[in-house]
């Protein structure tokens, strides 16, 4: 086997990844080719000699424009032209719930290590008050939504090679926090190697291991196809996906307007927005290049024109994206057929590997040049793309950052659940202690609907309170 191997590898100068195989045991060395048969070595080329080019972003921003697109809650929208309301969107969207035609896909390969959490980032408990974890929270949004209407909601969880194992056995000893296994497709994304920006040679995490790291959330694409979820999704009669990550415990899973407003404009993808507050913000921005919708990433998007104003002095390319979007299965299926599948972006990054004497090297620098697909790349190829925008304060509140951090740490997304449900209280005329802190599980109320419809709601709540 290692002269089999050796052989492939000095076509393209990588004999280095078996320097070390006469000292692993066997099931490294086993570990190790099949690593080293699943990379495609003419790709990683490729892509290394691509990498010190680059996508013109400043002429790509210069041609982008605000995209087309609608606001929650507002009382009409002018969209495939024609007029269509707030009622008829929300209408379409029970519709499509009640019929059983909406799955959900939870993207969840990420670890917490930036939460100091070494584990899946769903496993973070983040309750302020019941300590509920981000899985628990999505999970019981879903059965919650699957009640409401009376249906099944199926969920496709992609995990990643460091999520997997661990992420299957939590949700199993949890009973999968109620929803039917029937209703739980997990499957993972595929990885890539990292290169060494110099040499273009792969890096080793040990010396019976490369580096590899998970494929991008766009790998869903192809992990949907290999796991057999796409064709589960048309047996099931699954004709519209509402996709999200895992990171977010605001998202409003499976919101009627949303849904509806995507299947009225016909759209074959919508993305969900915020609106910026100021240039410097932290989000890839949705724009219309040519009449496409993209979106670019923030890293990639100049200052000038991230600072870009309107005539009234509000950014002229403000809408944030958030990582939520609507997916006509029928789309799905047409790019999953796609041999090509979606293009791999080059990204020049921190990545501790081992040296040519197998000692670890953690850089303080960026080293290596690492490969990843995105999901929004699909945009370009999706017909009548939307943009929706939502108020953040009921839709957006990542957690990504260690607590003590600037932004988007635990404690602010707590803040901000514990606002949104404070504010479904007072309106259904309950009274909140101006320092109790309330969290409703989605099992008692969705929204601020469901907490005017219950009769055993409270009048007065004084202290900590866990609704459930």
């Amino acid at each position: 086997m290692k002269d089999q191997l050796a052989e492939k590898l000095a076509r393209f100068g990588q004999q280095h990844l078996l320097a070390f195989w006469d000292e692993i045991e066997a099931a490294e060395r086993a570990r190790l080719a099949a690593q080293i048969e699943a990379v495609d070595f003419p790709l990683i080329n490729q892509l290394y000699r691509s990498g010190a080019a680059h996508e013109d972003w400043q002429a790509l921003a210069e041609r982008a424009e605000s995209p087309p697109g609608v606001c929650l809650g507002q009382t009409e929208a002018h969209l495939a032209g024609r007029n269509i309301s707030r009622h008829e969107a929300r209408s379409a969207g029970t519709e499509a719930l009640d019929s059983g035609q909406v799955g959900v896909v939870l993207v969840a390969g990420g670890q917490g290590s930036r939460l100091g959490f070494e584990h899946p980032k769903g496993m973070f408990p983040l309750g302020p008050v019941s300590h509920a974890t981000l899985f628990q929270i999505h999970f019981e949004k879903v059965l919650a939504t699957a009640q409401r209407h009376d249906t099944r909601v199926p969920v496709y969880l992609m995990t990643s090679p460091a999520t997997h194992d661990e992420t299957i056995s939590f949700l199993n000893s949890h009973d999968r926090f109620g929803l039917p296994a029937s209703d739980l497709t997990v499957f993972c994304q595929g990885t890539m190697p990292a290169v060494d920006a110099e040499t273009g040679k792969l890096l080793m995490a040990d010396r019976g291991q490369l580096f590899l790291s998970p494929d991008g959330h766009g790998g869903i694409v192809e992990a949907l196809q290999k796991s057999g979820a796409v064709e589960e999704m048309n047996a099931a009669g699954i004709q519209h996906l509402f996709y999200f990550q895992v990171d977010n415990p605001l998202v409003t899973i499976c919101d009627p307007e949303f849904l509806g407003y995507h299947l009225l404009a016909e759209s074959e993808m919508s993305t969900m927005v915020v609106a910026k507050q100021v240039p410097e913000e932290p989000l890839g921005v949705v724009v219309s290049v040519d009449s496409q919708v993209l979106i670019i990433e923030y890293v990639n998007l100049p200052h000038e024109a991230a600072d870009r104003r309107t005539a009234d002095g509000s950014l002229a390319l403000w809408a944030g994206s958030i990582g939520v979007h609507g997916i006509d299965v029928g789309f799905l299926n047409r790019v999953t057929r796609r041999v090509a599948g979606l293009p791999l972006h080059v990204s020049r990054k921190k990545v501790p590997h081992i040296d040519d004497r197998g000692r670890p090297v953690d850089p303080e620098l960026p080293n290596a040049l690492k490969f990843e697909r995105f999901i929004f790349d699909l945009l370009s190829d999706a017909q009548r793309g939307i943009v929706v925008e939502s108020d953040p304060a009921a839709s957006f509140a990542p957690v990504k950052n260690v607590s003590g951090s600037a932004t988007d740490t635990p404690e602010t997304a707590q803040a901000a659940m514990i606002a949104l449900h404070r504010r479904w209280l007072e309106s259904a005329g309950v009274r909140v202690a101006e320092d109790a802190v309330v969290e409703i599980s989605p099992l008692w109320a969705l929204d601020a609907q469901q907490v005017a419809e219950r009769a055993d709601r409270p009048e007065r709540i004084n202290s900590a309170t866990y609704l459930r």
